[in-house]
């Protein structure tokens, strides 16, 4: 007999290309800055935002390299494939903080490849290849709160 996968309910419909960027820009910046995935996210079709808690600001080296970076890994043409395992599974492997109280015990991974996994209930693409081109259009710093928003785009 075949168990049925329950999930939580997704409220938001996001642009699978912008979103799957979205996972490619958060494994790394921490691969590059070694901080977390993002504090804060606005994912829209035309442009999004993304906030990090980073020590110190990057430099526009630094941005270039990032960009530089995603747009590498966009280019490997990397399968996005999802995988269903138990909040028990997950402990350890990740960041159950800011899931959701009433989250159900079966919870979804995102996987761009062997890049990046994360916990997920979002739209993407089958492939990075469907993503475009990742370009940062401003960024700026917020040095009391040590937090760093970049707003970017797809070509």
């Amino acid at each position: 007999m075949e168990q049925q996968i329950q999930l939580n309910d997704h409220n938001k419909q996001e642009y699978p290309p912008m979103h799957t960027c979205e996972h490619i820009v958060n494994r790394t910046m921490m691969n590059l800055f070694g901080c977390g995935r993002s504090v804060s996210a606005h994912i829209e079709r035309k442009k999004s935002k993304l906030d990090y808690a980073l020590e110190t600001a990057p430099t526009e080296e630094d941005v270039k390299r990032l960009e530089e970076a995603v747009n590498a890994v966009i280019a490997q043409g990397l399968d996005v494939t999802t995988e269903f395992i138990t909040q028990e599974e997950a402990q350890g492997r990740f960041d159950l903080k800011r899931l959701p109280e009433d989250v159900s015990e079966t919870v979804r991974i995102v996987k761009v490849g062997n890049y990046d996994e994360c916990l997920c209930l979002g739209t993407h693409v089958k492939n990075t290849s469907e993503v475009g081109t990742f370009k940062v259009i401003s960024h700026d710093w917020n040095e009391e709160a040590k937090r760093w928003r970049m707003r970017f785009k797809l070509q």
